[in-house]
C-alpha cells in the first residue's frame, strides 16, 4: 500500500470527522439525524439576501474570465473601504487578497510566513483550520490558554510564557469559533503588546466581526495595534449565508514595508491558483453595504439571538452542564461535570449522543482543548428544534448519570 505524506500526520477535522461519518452512515440506514456539527446558515432555512441575489444576476457575465489574481478590482476597493471604516490605517486596495474563503487565506498566509522550526500561538480552544494549516506549513503550533472563568478571554501570562526566538506570529479569533466570545479591549491592547515587544505578526481571523449580539462592540485587532505588523481575515460566509460561495479575504496592515516580503509570497501562492472563484467577487461591493440583513439576525427577535436564548435556556434546565453565554457567532462549548456522568471521554460522550438521540456535536477535543469534557453546539436550527435537542440531552444525561 502506497503511504500518504507525513504531513498529514497531525492534520485532524472533527468537525466532518468520525463523528460526522457515522452520522452519514445512520442517515443511509434511514435514521435522522439533527447535524449540530458545521456553521452551514443555508443548511437551517437562513435565506440568501437579495443584495446578494440581485448582484449577481446583474454582473454574471463580468465572471467568465479570470480576474487579478488578488481579487476584481471593486471588491478589492469595498474590502479596503470597509477595513477602514473599522479602524485599519494605511491599508490600499493592493493590500488585500480575495481568497476561497478564509480556508484559503489562512493556507496561503501559513504557508508564506511559516518555515520549519518556526512557531506560531494558537488559542485553545482552536478552530482546527488553523492548526491545520501550522503542521502543513512545516511548522509548529503552539497552544496558549484561554480563560473559561474570564469569559474565555485569553490568558495573557500564558501567552507570554510560549514566545520564544521561534516564536513567529501569534494567531486571536475574535469573536472567537469555539466559544462564541468577543475579547474584551485590555485583552486585545495585552496580545498586541506582547507582539510588539517580541516583533512577531498578528493574525486576526474576524470573520464574525458583523455578528455580535448584546450591545457589545467588536475592536479589530489590526486598528488598536496600527504600529504591529497585522493580517486581518474576514469573509461573507457566514454574515451573508453564503458558505458554498467560499468567500473570504485577508487584509495586510501594519509599519509601512514590514510585510512586504510575506505579502510577495502571498502574490506567488495567489498566482499559481490563476484567481479566486470570480463569481463569488461579484457580490462582495453589495453585501458589504448591506449591513442590515445581518443586523436583524443578532438583534432580540431574530433568529440567531432567539435561538442562543433557546439553547441556553434549555442547558440551565440541565443539572451538571455549565456554560459561559456566548456573545457573537452561533456556537456554544458547553462543560460536562464529569464526575456526574459515566462518559470515559468527550469523544465517548458525543458518539452515545449521537447513537442514543440522534443528534451530532462534536467533541471539545476536536478544538483542541483537552482540560474536561466539552462540546460544541451549532445554534442555527430554529429555536423549537433547539428546545428539543436540549431537552433531547437532558433526557440522555439522565441516563448516564453516575449513581
Amino acid at each position: 500500500m502506497i503511504r500518504c505524506s507525513d504531513r498529514l500526520q497531525y492534520v485532524h477535522s472533527d468537525i466532518r470527522g468520525p463523528l460526522y461519518l457515522e452520522a452519514l452512515r445512520m442517515e443511509s440506514e434511514g435514521t435522522s439525524v439533527l447535524k449540530l456539527n458545521t456553521g452551514n446558515p443555508g443548511r437551517f432555512g437562513f435565506a440568501l439576501p437579495n443584495s446578494v441575489r440581485q448582484a449577481l444576476a446583474l454582473h454574471i457575465d463580468e465572471a467568465v474570465p479570470y480576474c487579478d489574481v488578488r481579487g476584481m478590482p471593486d471588491a478589492r476597493n469595498v474590502i479596503c473601504t470597509y477595513h477602514i471604516g473599522r479602524g485599519l490605517q494605511g491599508i490600499m486596495p493592493s493590500d488585500v487578497f480575495i481568497c476561497n474563503g478564509v480556508s484559503e487565506a489562512a493556507s496561503m498566509i501559513l504557508d508564506a510566513l511559516v518555515g520549519p522550526g518556526d512557531e506560531i500561538l494558537l488559542p485553545s480552544p482552536n478552530y482546527s483550520l488553523w492548526s491545520n494549516n501550522s503542521y502543513l506549513s512545516g511548522g509548529q503550533p503552539v497552544f496558549y490558554r484561554c480563560d473559561p472563568d474570564n469569559n474565555w478571554n485569553p490568558d495573557i501570562e500564558d501567552i507570554r510564557s510560549k514566545v520564544n526566538e521561534r516564536t513567529k506570529a501569534i494567531l486571536v479569533i475574535n469573536p472567537n469559533n469555539p466559544t462564541g466570545a468577543v475579547y474584551s479591549h485590555e485583552t486585545l491592547m495585552a496580545i498586541a503588546d506582547i507582539a510588539r515587544q517580541n516583533h512577531l505578526v498578528l493574525l486576526a481571523d474576524e470573520i464574525y466581526d458583523r455578528l455580535v449580539m448584546d450591545g457589545l462592540r467588536h475592536e479589530s485587532l489590526g486598528a488598536i495595534a496600527p504600529d504591529v505588523p497585522c493580517v486581518t481575515f474576514n469573509g461573507l460566509s457566514k454574515s451573508h449565508i453564503i458558505c458554498g460561495f467560499r468567500c473570504g479575504w485577508m487584509v495586510f496592515s501594519g509599519p509601512k514595508g514590514e510585510l512586504d516580503d510575506v505579502k510577495a509570497g502571498v502574490m506567488k501562492l495567489a498566482s499559481m491558483r490563476l484567481c479566486g472563484n470570480a463569481l463569488t467577487q461579484l457580490v462582495i461591493p453589495a453585501a458589504l453595504v448591506d449591513s442590515e440583513s445581518t443586523r436583524e439576525m443578532v438583534l432580540p427577535g431574530g433568529r440567531l439571538y432567539e435561538q442562543r436564548e433557546a439553547t441556553c435556556a434549555g442547558l440551565d434546565r440541565i443539572e451538571g452542564v455549565s456554560y459561559v453565554k456566548s456573545r457573537a457567532a452561533f456556537y456554544l462549548f458547553p462543560k460536562l461535570e464529569k464526575e456526574k456522568f459515566d462518559f470515559t471521554s468527550d469523544e465517548d460522550f458525543a458518539m452515545k449522543f449521537l447513537h442514543e438521540q440522534h443528534v451530532l456535536v462534536i467533541p471539545g477535543s476536536g478544538f483542541d482543548w483537552h482540560e474536561d469534557i466539552r462540546f460544541r453546539i451549532v445554534m442555527l436550527p430554529e429555536a423549537d428544534v433547539l428546545t428539543k435537542a436540549m431537552d433531547d440531552l437532558k433526557y440522555f444525561l439522565s441516563r448516564h448519570r453516575v449513581k
